[in-house]
């Protein structure tokens, strides 16, 4: 399969700048692989779809507050610096993308906040827009880390033109959000409610938690037709023991595996033993998964609509048949469901 095998017109007004009112009112187009059905149906509503025993896993992780804007030296020019991953907590080393990257090279230092407490210096220039920074703070590090939650925005999505506001950094995570290490939400999880997830519950749905942390990679266009050359940038996963457990005995007894996202199905496929049961996991993956891909965990998932030629799309097909997955974009497009972090969601069983 090829780049433009996944390419689609997206208007843009179907890109959802805000989240639904209620975050189990989204829209869900149910696609029913073996039937080849696609329904209408509303976020809630999922519930119908399971069995008592049946397992859905949520990727555990939290946002936080990754987006930073902070003033260069002598010209006070503003820059925008998207904290990607702390590299070394002792010397405050982190992964950052700056903007506008021209205007910064070794040796600048920034600086954040009105009374420019914090300040960073550019020791590396790692790519066209990445930086290596080093931040320098007088306190400790649980006061550096402090400080960079009180300056640092909710990192929304380039996509969403207006500012973030106060529901932003609520709405922009799952509300079974754990550990903090994401800079972007794993968008299908959004969509539970407290009164949805008590529901399922009660009607006997096991949960498993695991943990990926999202990065931009996720994100990063694929710029190349032929898939097999791209690489996928690597993110951080954490499968324990007991979510193992759950999952290995919902996989014994047939029941429905259900990953909450591209996140989860991407954690889960890479740490497959050869019975293709569920290993325990830590450390990265750099996994990438487009058609043709033999799944092993998950036999259903949840997941938003994703933009043209995303890595997202490409999953998404794997899972469900390009095919199948191309009419039910089109369907989408024409009844407007809304798109990408905030819109609405799929369910494909």
């Amino acid at each position: 399969m090829k780049l433009s095998h996944f390419n689609f017109n997206l208007p843009q007004d179907l890109l959802a700048e805000y989240p639904a009112e209620n975050r189990d009112e989204a829209r869900l187009m149910v696609l029913n692989r073996k039937d080849q059905t696609i329904e209408h149906k509303m976020f809630k509503d999922l519930i119908d779809y399971f069995e008592p025993q049946d397992v859905m896993v949520l990727n555990n992780t939290k946002v936080f507050p990754a987006r930073l804007y902070g003033n260069k030296e002598k010209t006070g020019a503003r820059i925008e610096v998207f904290l990607l991953r702390e590299l070394n907590s002792e010397t405050r080393l982190w992964d950052v993308l700056v903007d506008p990257a021209r205007k910064i090279r070794i040796g600048n230092k920034l600086y954040f906040g009105d009374d420019e407490s914090l300040v960073a210096e550019v020791i590396d220039n790692t790519t066209s827009r990445g930086r290596t920074l080093r931040f320098l703070y007088d306190g400790s590090y649980d006061e550096f880390r402090e400080k960079l939650n009180e300056l640092g925005e909710t990192p929304l999505p380039k996509y969403i033109k207006r500012d973030t506001e106060p529901e932003d950094e609520q709405r922009y995570q799952t509300i079974y959000a754990k550990n903090e290490g994401a800079v972007a939400a794993p968008t299908a999880g959004l969509h539970f409610s407290k009164h949805l997830l008590k529901r399922l519950e009660i009607k006997g749905i096991d949960f498993a938690e695991i943990t990926l942390h999202v990065g931009l990679g996720t994100f990063s266009p694929v710029e190349v037709e032929d898939l097999s050359k791209h690489k996928m940038d690597s993110e951080e996963a954490f499968i324990t023991k007991q979510a193992t457990e759950v999952i290995n005995k919902g996989i014994e007894e047939k029941r429905r595996i259900c990953a909450v996202g591209t996140t989860v199905m991407r954690a889960l496929e890479s740490s497959v033993s050869s019975d293709h049961t569920l290993n325990e996991f830590r450390g990265w993956t750099n996994k990438f998964i487009f058609p043709p891909y033999e799944f092993s965990i998950a036999n259903s998932m949840i997941t938003n609509f994703h933009t043209p030629k995303s890595t997202l799309l490409m999953m998404v097909s794997a899972f469900a048949g390009h095919d199948f997955v191309k009419e039910a974009y089109a369907e989408a497009v024409k009844e407007k469901y809304k798109f990408y972090s905030y819109g609405d969601a799929m369910l494909i069983i």
